[in-house]
């Protein structure tokens, strides 16, 4: 079970997040989209969009500090044991709740705006449910642990089998042996990464960069430069 939980299935959500990806951009690039629901409400939006985004924003660059950078180099930069884990703790509370708010209301928007409730697919339900459950998990992770707990360095344990994978020598043990919240968050972020190409979600990898250097986009109207009719004979409608 250990082999299959923390070997098999991220090398299988791995291959389903990058395959899945070229997948996508081949054969739907004019799917590949946020439909976004802005033109039919917007005042939630004004809230909700920058409150979930920049949290989390903030949430993915801790994961990525946290889990990609070793414990060793914080060290020798300078960074104590103390200082990391209170910024972690600040930090990673604070983006928590913010992105947890802003998808509350983001989902509240979606369930109570009419024309957004029917343009909403099983696809982007899931969705929904996989990115909360996710976020839930890691903020109780957090909460749990490194506040109301004793405390538990994820360094030593969850980093090192995360970069494990990458280098292709996975440690199982490393997972086994964390609490069962992280093991819980670990799982439900490998499920969200392995139904991320199918979903709107997508739009995460990519940026309108070509609006940067691409001609302007001129609109004149079709009765422009056209004669006009004569008298008694007017065009069909």
């Amino acid at each position: 079970m250990s082999i299959l939980l923390w070997v098999i299935a991220p090398y299988v959500a791995l291959t389903v997040f990058v395959l899945g990806h070229m997948w996508r951009y081949r054969y739907d690039k004019f799917g590949w989209t946020t439909r976004s629901s802005q033109m039919y409400e917007s005042r939630l939006l004004r809230i909700g969009s920058p409150l979930f985004h920049f949290g989390i924003l903030v949430v993915a660059l801790g994961h990525v500090g946290g889990l990609v950078i070793p414990k060793s180099w914080t060290e020798a930069a300078g960074v104590s044991e103390e200082l990391y884990h209170l910024s972690a703790i600040v930090l990673g509370t604070i983006a928590g709740i913010a992105t947890v708010g802003g998808l509350a209301i983001l989902i509240y928007h979606r369930r109570t705006v009419g024309p957004v409730f029917t343009a909403t697919t099983r696809n982007d339900k899931l969705m929904y449910a996989v990115l909360a459950l996710t976020i839930a998990l890691g903020l109780a992770a957090t909460v749990l642990a490194n506040i109301t707990g004793s405390g538990y360095d994820y360094r030593a344990t969850v980093s090192p089998w995360f970069r494990s994978i990458f280098s292709f020598q996975p440690d199982p043990a490393l997972m086994a042996g964390a609490p069962s919240l992280f093991q819980l968050h670990a799982l439900s972020a490998l499920v969200l990464f392995a139904i991320w190409p199918f979903t709107r979600l997508v739009h995460m990898l990519t940026a309108p960069v070509g609006y940067l250097t691409r001609p302007y986009i001129v609109y004149r109207s079709r009765d422009e430069g056209r004669p006009p009719a004569r008298r008694g004979w007017e065009p069909s409608r």
